[in-house]
C-alpha cells in the first residue's frame, strides 16, 4: 500500500482540448485511435500546439518541469503509428494504448488486442488511472511539512479525478529513436492492488532514460474488484480473478511487439515495482504467461510470498454480488464500475482485500511458498526494503507520539501474540533511545524485511542470482521525523532526487545517493547484477545462505551480513499477495 491518491492538487494539466491517443472514444475495426489528420506534417504541427498551448509536458509544482521543444517522429507500433513529444531532448509518449477497452463483455475477461488504426495517433497525454477508491487519508493527517513534501513527488490528483475502466495504457520515455537495443525497465505501479497508476511524477522516465541509456516504462492497469474478482465458479472466465495481472502480460507483450522501434531490446526487459508494484513482480514468477516477456525483477518494499486460494476468493465475489444485489454474470457486469468499487470498499475487513488468485490457470502455484516457483527460476532478482518501512502509516495519526509503552505492547500483542515479549526485547536493545511510538514502527517495519528475506532465501535455492538491500537513507523533511519511511527509495531509483527537495532535501550527500542507487538499478536491468563502478558503492555480493550479504543504501553504503539477524528469526515470513 503506498501513499493515497487523494493527496492533493493535479501534477499536470487537465486534456480538454486536444484529442490524443489516450482519449480518443472513436473505434472501430478500421479506424480505432485515429486522433490526427492524414497529414503527418500537419499532424506534428497540431501535436505540438496543443501541447504547448494546455502545458502538457510540464505539472503545477515540479521542481524542473519538462518542456516540449517539439514532436517526435512517426514511430509505427502493431497498432498503427504513433507521435511523442520531444521533452528536453528525451523522446516522450503518454498514454499508448496497449490493451482494448476492458468494458461490457471484457469486463472481468483478459485483456484483448487493441483495434488497429491508421492516421498517427497523438501520445501526448496520460491515460486516465483505473477505477478505484484510496485507503489513505490524504495530507492534511501529517504534521507540519510532511503531508506537501510526499505530496510534491507521491501523487497524481489526475487520478482522483480522472478515472476509466478503459485504463490499458502505458507511458514511455527513451534516449532515442534509433535500434540501439537498450535494457529495457517496465515499472508496475504501488498502491496494493486497489490504487494508483503509472503516471505519477516520481515515476517520470526522463533522468533514466537520458542519464542512463535504458528505455522506461510505466504502466496502468485494472485493479481492485475490477481487476481481481474471482468468478470461475460463478460463470465467469476461468482467469476472471487475476485479469489485472494478465494486464500486466498484456503490457510486456506489447513490448515485446513494439520496443524495438523505441530504441529498446525486447530481449532485456527488467519488471520493477514498489509495494503492491514489488508484490506484482513477486506474483509474475508464478505466471506461465510471462515466460519469455521479462528476464529480471527486482521486488521494492513487497514480497509476496503466497496468493489467495481461489476458495476465499470466490467467497468474495459472492459478498460483492450479495452487497450489490445482483445474481448472475449479466448483471454484474450490468452496474456501473463506481458501484462496484464503493461495494467493493464496503466490504472492508470482511472480505475487501484485493489481489491475486491461485485459480491453476493463470496463477499456476505460490510465488515463493513454500519454496520459489520453479517458473522463474532462471530470473535474477533483487529484493528490499526499507529501514523504517510502518512510519508512513503512523506518523501523524491520533495515537503518534502519545502511545504509552503499554498501549504500544498491546497494539504489538494484537499482531504477534506470545511472540511480541522478544519482539520488544530485541527492539529495546537495537533502539535503546526511541520512544514508544516509534519503537512500534521498529517492530512492525521489519515484518517487510522478513518477508524480503525469506523470498530472497527461497529464490537462493534457484540458479539465478539473488540480491538484498535495505534502504536507511532518511527523509530530510522536519527534521528526520519520518525516518526512511515506505516509498522513500523511489525518487533515488528514478533519479528524481532533485525533484522532491521537501521531502528529501537538496544536500551533496543526498544528491550522490540517488546516482548511487539510480546507477546499481540500471545495472541490474542491463547485466543482472547492480554492482556498477561508477556508482561508487561497494561490492554487492549474491544474497546466499552462508552470509545473507545485504547493502545497506545510506548516505555512506555499506554491506551487512544478516542485518536484523533476531528478527528474521523471530517473525513468521508469510505475506499474502
Amino acid at each position: 500500500m503506498d501513499l493515497c491518491q487523494s493527496l492533493g492538487a493535479p501534477w499536470h494539466s487537465r486534456t480538454g482540448g486536444v484529442r490524443n491517443q489516450a482519449g480518443a472514444r472513436r473505434r472501430s475495426a478500421k479506424g480505432a485511435g485515429k486522433t490526427m489528420s492524414n497529414d503527418v506534417s500537419a499532424s506534428r504541427r497540431s501535436v505540438l500546439a496543443g501541447a504547448a498551448g494546455l502545458g502538457l509536458s510540464a505539472f503545477s509544482g515540479r521542481a524542473g518541469a519538462y518542456v516540449a521543444s517539439g514532436v517526435t517522429p512517426v514511430v509505427k507500433t502493431t497498432n498503427g503509428p504513433v507521435i511523442g513529444l520531444m521533452e528536453e531532448g528525451v523522446p516522450t509518449f503518454k498514454g499508448l494504448r496497449y490493451g482494448a477497452p476492458p468494458v461490457g463483455a471484457l469486463r472481468w475477461a483478459p485483456p484483448a488486442k487493441p483495434a488497429s488504426w491508421t492516421d498517427p495517433a497523438a501520445a501526448i497525454a496520460f491515460g486516465p488511472a483505473a477505477i478505484q477508491y484510496a485507503s489513505g487519508g490524504g495530507a492534511a493527517r501529517y504534521p507540519g511539512a510532511v503531508g506537501p513534501a510526499l505530496n510534491q513527488l507521491m501523487n497524481s490528483g489526475e487520478d482522483a479525478i480522472r478515472q476509466s475502466e478503459d485504463c490499458l495504457f502505458l507511458n514511455l520515455w527513451t534516449p532515442a529513436l534509433d535500434r540501439k537495443a537498450r535494457p529495457v525497465m517496465v515499472w508496475w505501479h504501488g498502491g496494493g492492488f486497489n490504487y494508483g497508476s503509472g503516471n505519477w511524477p516520481v515515476y517520470d522516465g526522463h533522468n533514466l532514460a537520458r542519464n542512463h541509456d535504458v528505455v522506461l516504462v510505466s504502466v496502468t492497469h485494472r485493479l481492485n474488484a475490477l481487476g481481481f474478482l474471482e468468478l470461475a465458479d460463478l460463470g465467469g472466465d476461468p482467469a476472471s480473478g487475476n485479469v489485472g495481472m494478465l494486464d500486466l502480460t498484456a503490457s510486456l507483450q506489447w513490448v515485446k511487439d513494439n520496443i524495438a522501434n523505441f530504441g529498446g531490446d525486447p530481449g532485456n526487459v527488467t519488471v520493477f515495482g514498489q509495494s503492491g508494484g514489488g508484490a506484482k513482480v513477486s506474483t509474475s514468477l508464478a505466471m506461465p504467461s510471462m515466460t519469455g516477456l521479462r528476464h529480471k525483477g527486482i521486488v521494492e518494499s513487497g514480497a509476496a510470498l503466497r496468493s489467495a486460494d481461489r476458495a476465499s476468493a470466490t467467497d468474495q465475489a459472492r459478498q460483492l454480488m450479495k452487497v450489490l444485489e445482483v445474481a448472475d454474470l449479466a448483471a454484474l457486469r450490468a452496474v456501473p464500475p463506481g458501484a462496484i468499487i464503493a461495494a467493493a470498499k464496503s466490504l472492508g475487513a470482511i472480505g475487501g482485500r484485493w489481489g491475486p488468485v491461485m485459480d491453476g490457470v493463470a496463477i499456476k502455484g505460490h510465488p515463493f511458498d513454500p519454496v520459489a516457483n520453479p517458473l522463474g527460476r532462471d530470473i535474477p532478482i533483487m529484493v528490499g526494503c526499507t529501514a523504517d518501512e510502518q512510519t508512513l502509516y503512523n506518523v501523524g495519526f491520533d495515537s503518534w507520539g502519545k502511545q504509552t509503552e503499554a498501549q504500544m505492547i498491546e497494539r504489538l500483542r494484537a499482531q504477534y501474540g506470545p511472540l511480541t515479549d522478544k519482539l520488544v526485547a530485541e527492539a529495546k536493545a537495537r533502539y535503546p533511545a526511541d520512544n514508544p511510538s516509534y519503537m512500534y514502527v521498529d517492530v512492525t517495519s521489519k515484518a517487510t524485511f522478513v518477508s524480503s528475506a525469506a523470498l530472497a532465501e527461497r529464490k537462493a535455492a534457484q540458479p539465478a542470482p539473488v540480491y538484498m538491500y535495505v534502504w536507511e537513507g532518511r527523509t530530510a523533511v522536519d527534521g528526520g521525523m519520518m525516518r526512511a519511511p515506505h516509498t522513500t527509495e523511489i525518487p533515488f531509483v528514478f533519479d528524481n532526487v532533485t525533484l522532491g527537495p521537501m521531502l528529501l532535501g537538496t544536500a551533496p550527500a543526498t544528491l550522490a545517493l540517488g546516482k548511487q542507487a539510480s546507477a546499481a538499478w540500471t545495472a541490474f536491468a542491463r547485466h543482472g547484477d547492480p554492482n556498477d563502478p561508477r556508482s561508487g558503492l561497494p561490492h554487492w555480493p549474491r544474497y546466499e545462505l552462508q552470509a545473507r550479504a545485504t547493502m545497506m543504501f545510506n548516505f555512506k553504503s555499506r554491506i551487512d551480513n544478516d542485518p536484523y539477524a533476531e528478527f528474521r528469526k523471530l517473525m513468521p515470513p508469510l505475506r499474502p499477495a
